[in-house]
């Protein structure tokens, strides 16, 4: 009787963030990938919150979800109108908007990544968002019927999204300084400086 066949040896490869990392334990991560959402949408609300305390972010999405506060547009200005609310933000011409479904898949790779940072005992008050990325994925394909007889394309624009946490760095006192050393030619200018006098103009 023939041997039978050895089993499958599978190889596991980790997923390259665009982002060094200094250190695995004190960083929590989360990414998706062809996320069905629009992939411009993905990117102005990506490029805000970069950076931001955790629970800032989470209050900014939670309010354009309730129609609080708008997402400001800018670089994907075409077409887009121009709201009182997106001068919180300062955006460029009042341009903003309420993208509905790409900011419910932050919100939740958010939450995804504080889970992540909860389990490795990170402190959840202190994270920032110290890389947030988004990319544009494959475009989905499907057909449109026009007249007579034509069949138009039907795009979609997916997104890829990945986020890194970190524990924000305590600040660092600034060294105490000595007097401020000068050179004989700048002391020898002060020494011949006039000094006006007089009220005159």
């Amino acid at each position: 009787l023939p041997s039978p066949p050895a089993p499958l040896s599978y190889k596991l490869i980790m997923t390259k963030y665009a982002s060094p990392l200094d250190g695995e334990s004190k960083v929590a991560k989360s990414r998706g990938s062809h996320l069905r959402v629009h992939f411009k949408h993905c990117r102005e609300i990506t490029h805000y919150i970069s950076g931001m305390n955790t629970i800032k972010a989470k209050k900014f999405l939670n309010d354009v979800l309730a129609f609080k506060a708008a997402v400001p547009f800018t670089k994907f200005t075409g077409g887009i109108g121009h709201h009182a609310q997106a001068k919180q933000c300062k955006a460029p011409g009042n341009a903003g908007r309420w993208p509905v479904k790409a900011t419910q898949v932050v919100l939740d790779m958010l939450k995804n990544a504080e889970a992540n940072a909860a389990s490795k005992d990170l402190d959840g008050d202190n994270l920032v968002i110290s890389h947030i990325q988004c990319n544009r994925a494959p475009g989905g394909r499907r057909r449109t019927y026009r007249a007579h007889g034509r069949i138009g394309p039907y795009m979609s624009q997916p997104a890829h999204i990945e986020m890194i946490l970190q524990e924000k760095a305590e600040p660092v006192a600034k060294e105490a300084q000595g007097p401020k050393q000068i050179s004989r030619k700048f002391a020898a200018k002060l020494r011949f400086k006039k000094v006006k006098t007089g009220g005159g103009i």
